[in-house]
């Protein structure tokens, strides 16, 4: 019987009939024993010993070293849209077939991004905090509504969130590489972005050339007062420059879901004007249902087409 390993922390945990594929096919499971994110040594030690033809994964680190090691692994089937933690080069030399889930986060991510950003604006997490300390703070906060929102990286998440944003009379601003339109934002160049937003959302894949797109330079050329919200991918925001920003006042606020280094536990953990949560962004019922069910499937297409499940 050929096994799969499921490395994601949470699979089948909101709807148990995902497996059922799996089990028509005769094949053989196991779940992430930690149920939190792997470390390269906890992967590389469930992988020699269930040997996986296939891996459902999450985030944990599929690196050159973790997928080399991999005998007979043939297929990855990751739950979510970033691959950058899945060594892709290596994968391709190695006959490994990595597929992902565009759709499943896209609303789940984008309807995250508009809480945090009225959130962060009404500063209600400071409300929130000040009455479980005893005390009654009313805190003036500001309107989403007519703000200028520059949206870096117009996928579908981007795309959505700009087309949510329409109901809150937004002027929204896109920057993307790829896109060459957009039905709900206007394309600009990333100068435009910085210093024309009162509200920056990153919505783009973590890439070593984009690592720390977001730094002391381009902080400084933001708008004084605006706001930086980060529910994509941790490296992209120069965490230390932003504390930096914030402590001075030159930024208002950040909301971030995304941290270069997880669990998070750094000095904007101390800051009044920083809202952040555990990397949740896809942690949608709905959408995590989706995702999983989208990447069962994906993994029975790749090892189909490999040959190994007929």
């Amino acid at each position: 019987m050929d096994n799969i390993l499921i490395t994601t922390s949470t699979f089948g945990k909101n709807d148990p009939g995902v497996f059922a594929p799996l089990k028509e096919k005769s094949y053989q499971y196991f779940l992430n024993p930690y149920e939190r994110k792997l470390t390269e040594q906890e992967v590389t030690e469930l992988i020699s010993t269930h040997h996986p033809i296939g891996i459902i994964a999450g985030v944990e680190p599929l690196n050159r070293k973790v997928l080399v090691s991999a005998k007979g692994l043939r297929a990855i089937a990751r739950i979510g849209i970033g691959m950058d933690n899945v060594d892709q080069v290596a994968a391709k030399e190695l006959g490994i077939s990595i597929s992902n889930t565009p759709d499943g986060p896209t609303i789940p991510v984008a309807e995250l991004t508009l809480g945090m950003m009225l959130a962060l604006l009404r500063k209600i997490h400071i409300s929130d905090a000040a009455i479980r300390r005893g005390e009654w703070v009313r805190p003036y906060g500001n309107l989403l509504y007519g703000k200028t929102v520059g949206i870096i990286g117009c996928g579908r998440i981007g795309s959505y969130l700009a087309k949510l944003l329409q109901s809150f009379s937004c002027r929204v601003l896109g920057c993307d590489a790829v896109c060459t339109e957009g039905e709900c934002f206007s394309l600009v160049g990333l100068h435009e972005i910085l210093t024309e937003a009162d509200i920056i959302s990153l919505h783009i894949p973590y890439t070593e050339e984009n690592h720390h797109l977001i730094n002391g330079n381009r902080l400084a050329q933001m708008k004084n007062g605006a706001c930086l919200i980060n529910a994509a991918r941790g490296g992209l925001v120069d965490e230390e420059a932003l504390y930096e920003s914030l402590v001075s006042g030159k930024l208002a606020g950040a909301a971030l879901d995304s941290f270069e280094k997880e669990p998070y536990s750094g000095p904007l953990k101390d800051l009044y004007n920083v809202l952040m949560t555990a990397h949740i962004g896809s942690y949608a019922k709905e959408g995590r249902i989706m995702m999983e069910n989208q990447a069962v499937q994906n993994l029975l297409e790749s090892l189909n087409s490999t040959g190994v499940s007929e």
